[in-house]
């Protein structure tokens, strides 16, 4: 018999993947739950969780038009809230913006032991 998604959501995670996504569904239901709708987040629910959540990614995440243009960009449907799923969109938006930065990042230079210093004095002779 196949499991219920309210089966695996009771369940304790058994992976990072399966926690990330158990914390995307938690955080979204915490802020959505507050005004109105408890499906949706509305202006000043996104704003909070742009604030308490994201603050160290959106910098701007206080300045009002910058929500209100994240708000535009996530409401597909002109509603005037965002969904659940308009959320997620926004979410892999940011990782993948920062999956972009890391790889375009140089990678930090390894500093040489003496060790490794000797090795690559050796194969110059």
């Amino acid at each position: 018999m196949p499991r219920s998604k309210c089966d695996v959501m009771s369940k304790e995670p058994s992976t990072n993947l399966e926690s990330a996504m158990q914390m995307l569904i938690k955080t979204f239901h915490k802020y959505s739950g507050k005004e109105g709708d408890k499906y949706t987040l509305n202006r000043g629910e996104l704003r909070e969780l742009l604030t308490e959540e994201l603050g160290n990614y959106l910098g701007n995440a206080q300045d009002k038009d910058a929500v209100e243009r994240v708000m535009n960009d996530l409401d597909g449907n002109n509603d005037g809230e965002v969904d659940f799923t308009e959320f997620i969109i926004l979410m892999g938006a940011l990782t993948v913006a920062c999956n972009d930065f890391f790889l375009d990042s140089p990678a930090p230079k390894k500093p040489e032991s003496k060790g490794d210093a000797a090795t690559t004095e050796e194969k110059k002779e």
